[in-house]
């Protein structure tokens, strides 16, 4: 903002290819770049007090506030925290619009989310004219030149210090780490510091006597398996900075799902039941926008104490249609619900696959007359708006709008794109 210049030097600069790329409070960053009067407020994305945050800025940051922290406890730890809502569909059409300026510098783009992705510039110098670190860094002023927001990029000649790296100068920081530095660097940091070891599993090695990294290479590759299983194996490899994983770009999408929070617990089964339609239809609509059907569904629920409970059911064949969807999950709700109160729902697909068309179940023989009727009702909302064909149940939703459930925009897979 100053007019100033930043020096990024490294013996390696020249020779690293594997880059992450992350884009820095990407929803706050968005409402605030179309809202300038927000830029220098403490800003979340979340949806009403009984939500949780979605993303908060760097200003909310400096009092605590994180993403997945309940609402209510953000405005407790500041008063002043100004709570937007966001538009998913807002941050799918800017997250396109990075991911196209990803795919100019290669074709080897894995999107982890809306908002990060892996890429592999091995072999671009001569296409570009220009090395893998400089491409990086013209991306990165591109961004925040016709996106209007900040990245942060980790560059080295792995995915998993690329996106260690990514994590080292937030934000709109440029972190390299090369075979030299890499092992030094991960020697001096806790174990709870690689990706993927939560809270509980570094306890469990702390107890064992592994409390940084460099403890870890005092261990035996088999002594760590025989400890700690597969975990205990990953560990080993990547104490040493070791990740042979290629970037993907065909990266497979392994579930679609949608959830809602509500103002207020329920525990009406009706009540429940339309709530779960409401997720149903969304989950089906993302599903027919990728095209993709699944032969597991799955119902969560989370209870008034936060207790989560998933139930999972496999069908016979892979379904996409909400309909389809409902009547599947609706036995194991009516199974789980009797007179608990809950605070939000979810329904979702995984083992996904081409959709094989809408076959009628044997034993429901209207559910082909069904399914042709929610395709029909597809083309109609897709034409003149998405409340322009409803089912008993969506008006009963509609009029209860203002009491009704708040859907948050949680983080967004690349299947919801």
């Amino acid at each position: 903002m100053c007019g100033g210049t930043r020096t990024l030097t490294h013996p390696e600069l020249n020779t690293l290819s594997i880059a992450h790329v992350d884009c820095d409070a990407f929803y706050a960053s968005v409402e605030k770049r179309d809202n300038p009067s927000l830029r220098d407020k403490p800003v979340v994305v979340g949806g009403g007090r009984r939500g949780v945050v979605s993303a908060a800025c760097y200003h909310a940051r400096i009092y605590g506030i994180r993403s997945a922290m309940p609402m209510f406890k953000a405005l407790a730890l500041c008063p002043d925290l100004v709570v937007v809502k966001g538009s998913m569909d807002k941050y799918a059409i800017e997250g396109r619009r990075i991911r196209a300026l990803m795919n100019e510098l290669t074709p080897l783009v894995e999107p982890l989310s809306i908002d990060e992705a892996f890429l592999d510039l091995t072999g671009t110098a001569r296409l570009h004219g220009r090395s893998p670190a400089q491409s990086l860094i013209r991306l990165q002023n591109r961004i925040t030149e016709e996106i209007g927001v900040t990245v942060s990029v980790g560059l080295s000649y792995n995915k998993f210090l690329a996106k260690t790296a990514s994590d080292l100068d937030k934000p709109n920081g440029f972190a390299v780490l090369g075979r030299e530095d890499a092992m030094d660097f991960l020697g001096r940091q806790s174990v709870g510091f690689i990706y993927g070891i939560g809270p509980a599993f570094a306890a469990k090695l702390e107890r064992s006597g592994l409390r940084t990294i460099a403890d870890v290479r005092n261990w035996s590759d088999k002594r760590l398996a025989e400890k700690f299983g597969d975990h205990g194996l990953r560990l080993a490899r990547l104490s040493r900075g070791e990740d042979h994983r290629r970037v993907n770009p065909r990266h497979e999408r392994k579930s679609i799902s949608a959830e809602t929070t509500f103002s207020d617990d329920i525990s009406d089964l009706e009540a429940l039941k339309d709530k779960l339609w409401q997720v149903c239809l969304k989950t089906a609509d993302r599903s027919k926008a990728k095209d993709l059907a699944g032969s597991v569904v799955t119902l969560k629920l989370k209870t008034a104490r936060f207790k989560s409970i998933t139930r999972r059911r496999t069908l016979s064949q892979p379904i996409q249609l909400a309909d389809a969807l409902f009547r599947s999950l609706e036995p194991l709700l009516e199974s789980e619900a009797k007179g608990g109160a809950y605070r939000l729902i979810g329904a979702g697909i995984s083992a996904l696959s081409a959709p094989v068309g809408d076959s009628a179940d044997l034993l429901d023989l209207k559910a082909a007359k069904r399914g042709a009727a929610e395709r029909a009702s597809d083309l109609a909302r897709a034409k003149f708006g998405t409340d322009a064909v409803q089912t008993g149940r969506g008006l009963r939703l509609a009029k209860g709008k203002q009491s009704s459930a708040t859907s948050l925009p949680g983080k967004i897979r690349d299947d919801q794109l």
